[in-house]
């Protein structure tokens, strides 16, 4: 066995039971303990910085709000990306390492499909969720009017965006959609701005809540990269020049 890849949830009864979820791809950390069908309990923060000093009293605060024990925990689950490097590792080794330890699956859901989750299904227009790298790209998926994925997770430059969405006015949600609206205006489409949020763990739970059952096995969540890291190991391995 590795990691979690071959666990079983101890529940049999068919519910989900209390899923642990937690987020820190990007500038929030949060989580969130869903049960019975919906969120128990919630902590969330606004950080650039500090999710990993943030992370695990954010945990214990949320299960004591929920009055459940991690031995009573049914299942984790964590944003895996993609988002900011640092941030996700952290997330996914906390994640991980407690459901390693409660010997329960842990389920990976995408910071794309937590925001698309977010917006009002209502509407049949195509959804573009747009989130920030701090780059000129910006990481994209679309989704049709069911919250099912049009395209696959890519990093699309700005100005390239109205040609990975159908054609015909569409809806645009996430922290970089006022970004990606404009472009897309530029460029001559129909796009209106429905949600300027980034992912948070109430979407991660429900998203897993809704995908878990007792009994399924569950692949250890791994990080969506859709680029490489910002930092680069050194030329020579660091060594100064003669």
């Amino acid at each position: 066995m590795t990691g979690t890849e071959d666990y079983k949830s101890a529940d049999d009864t068919g519910h989900p039971g209390a899923i642990l979820a937690m987020d820190t791809a990007g500038d929030r950390c949060s989580v969130a303990v869903h049960t019975a069908g919906a969120i128990r309990a919630y902590r969330g923060q606004a950080m650039r910085r500090g999710h990993a000093e943030a992370l695990v009293p954010m945990i214990l605060e949320t299960q004591a709000e929920a009055d459940i024990e991690f031995g009573d925990l049914s299942a984790f689950a964590v944003s895996v990306g993609p988002g900011a490097f640092t941030g996700l590792r952290i997330g996914l080794a906390t994640a991980r390492a407690m459901a390693l330890a409660a010997r329960r699956p842990c389920l990976g859901v995408t910071t794309l499909e937590a925001v698309a989750w977010a917006v009002d299904t209502d509407d049949d227009s195509p959804l573009l969720v747009a989130l920030e790298t701090k780059r000129d790209d910006l990481y994209t998926q679309v989704f049709d009017g069911a919250g099912l994925p049009l395209s696959d997770p890519a990093a699309v430059p700005a100005a390239a965006i109205e040609r990975i969405v159908p054609l015909g006015p569409f809806r645009v949600a996430g922290d970089a959609a006022e970004r990606a609206s404009a472009a897309a205006i530029a460029a001559g489409r129909e796009a209106t701005v429905v949600g300027v949020n980034g992912p948070d763990a109430v979407a991660v739970a429900t998203l897993a809540a809704t995908r878990w059952k007792p009994g399924l096995i569950v692949p250890s969540p791994r990080p969506l990269y859709l680029r490489p890291p910002d930092a680069v190991p050194a030329p020579d391995g660091g060594r100064l020049r003669p």
